[in-house]
């Protein structure tokens, strides 16, 4: 009887601990599934026993030292593919695998506003726990495109330049475009400062450390980092949270659309998301397009922008501005070109203004918001025309007039273009510090039109 009642509470226990590693990934019932380590190229991982879906996430556990997270990225025959998200993993063959979630939400909340977090979600600002109330997905919701509204009103950035000529609208894409040192932060800073605007999300994907905590440190003032929510992943960390933190940014912009809310998304810069994608398509094995981009990288900028814009049912909108690096101040580099493609607009910044000292160095020429007919009053559409006129006729005959090849007289476009040159550059310049409201920008141009 002693013997019987001994295996009968022997069962019990073995059955209850049997039952504690039942529960899967997902919360149902099932053996839980554990992989190894089979192969590491540096990048890529191949693991053997796993079977989860892409997007998953798992801890490596080496045989000594600290654990280390993955993100499923593909298949490979029986094997799966993994990449790390910690940078320089100290791994070694036959490492155990363990599913740690297959969810693809992040959480979200307005205890992010005033907050700076990594890919993950971690805090960097060292001021405790982000409390958050919900949750979002990390690639968003897919929708109906007839339920997202039309580009309809303004959007004050505080930039005389963009209110005036190149008027931006509440739920448009933008893209900054611009070679290294142009000035794209600055002028992110200054819309930043200036926009009208419930909430702000930045992600600063890829930059040099110095410059994510410079940009913390002089781009957000106190009354503009509480209502703002920094993502920042610097170029030293593995592609995957890059990649992660261009989403989490873009997913926590939907989550405040979805409260009805008025954001403004900043992405800086979208060239280093698509660099991440290529590390990552590159080591799957795709193959190399224009520059060594494969598909998937080229592919990746519409889903990623075409997740802004403003949402009917809600009554938000997310006015998103991406900045995007002309390598080489090439303007017709792959990714350049697909940025331009599909976003509602762009602002061309140029090296040769930038040498004159003219801040914010954009370039009307080349500039253009497919919106501004749409939001703006027929009279100012017409003044910002009659700059563009006067500045094409003095950039198509730069060579000429700066040579004394042309004669005054000859024609009057480029004689009033001349005569106005000055007060052209005047009016584009603007200091960092200085805001210039959208009714103040609309009376200076019709100022600079009239004289």
């Amino acid at each position: 009887m002693l013997d019987l009642a001994s295996r009968t509470e022997g069962n019990a226990l073995l059955e209850a601990a049997a039952q504690l590693d039942l529960t899967s990934v997902r919360g149902q019932l099932g053996p839980r599934p554990l992989g190894r380590l089979e192969s590491f190229d540096g990048l890529m991982l191949e693991a053997t026993g796993l079977t989860l879906p892409v997007g998953s996430a798992v801890t490596v556990e080496p045989a000594h030292g600290r654990s280390v997270r993955a993100e499923v990225v593909g298949f490979r025959g029986p094997r799966c593919l993994l990449m790390c998200l910690d940078a320089d993993p100290a791994l070694v063959n036959g490492s155990l695998i363990r599913p740690d979630s297959a969810d693809g939400d992040i959480s979200v909340g307005m205890g992010l506003l005033g907050r700076i977090v990594d890919a993950l979600g971690e805090p960097l600002d060292g001021l405790g726990p982000v409390l958050t109330s919900g949750r979002w997905p990390l690639h968003g919701r897919a929708g109906n495109p007839l339920n997202r509204a039309s580009v309809t009103e303004p959007f004050d950035v505080g930039v005389r330049a963009i209110n005036a000529l190149l008027t931006a609208g509440i739920g448009q894409r933008i893209a900054i475009i611009a070679g290294s040192g142009v000035g794209k932060s600055v002028l992110m800073g200054q819309i930043m400062a200036g926009s009208i605007a419930d909430v702000i999300v930045v992600g600063l994907i890829g930059e040099r450390g110095r410059e994510v905590s410079d940009f913390v440190g002089t781009k957000l003032p106190a009354d503009v980092r509480a209502k703002t929510a920094v993502v920042a992943v610097p170029a030293d960390h593995a592609p995957m949270l890059r990649l992660r933190a261009a989403m989490r940014a873009t997913a926590i912009a939907e989550y405040f659309r979805s409260k009805g809310l008025k954001v403004l998304l900043l992405l800086d810069s979208l060239t280093r998301v698509a660099h991440a994608q290529r590390e990552i398509g590159l080591s799957l094995g795709e193959p190399p397009t224009v520059k060594g981009y494969p598909p998937s990288a080229l592919g990746l900028i519409p889903r990623l922008v075409e997740r802004a814009g403003n949402d009917e049912s809600s009554g938000g909108s997310i006015t998103a501005i991406y900045t995007v690096l002309a390598d080489g101040d090439d303007t017709d580099d792959p990714i350049v070109d697909a940025a331009r493609a599909i976003v509602d607009g762009h602002i061309v910044l140029s090296r040769s203004l930038a040498e004159q000292s003219v801040y914010p160095a954009i370039d009307i020429g080349k500039s253009l918001s497919r919106v501004m007919s749409d939001v703006a009053e027929p009279d100012h559409v017409f003044a910002a025309r009659e700059v563009r006129r006067l500045w094409s006729a003095y950039e198509s005959n730069r060579d000429l007039i700066l040579m004394g090849a042309y004669a005054p007289g000859t024609d009057a476009d480029i004689d009033e273009a001349i005569a106005k040159r000055a007060a052209v550059l005047a009016f584009l310049s603007q200091e960092a510090g200085q805001c210039v409201s959208f009714e103040q920008s609309r009376v200076d141009l019709a100022e600079l039109v009239q004289s």
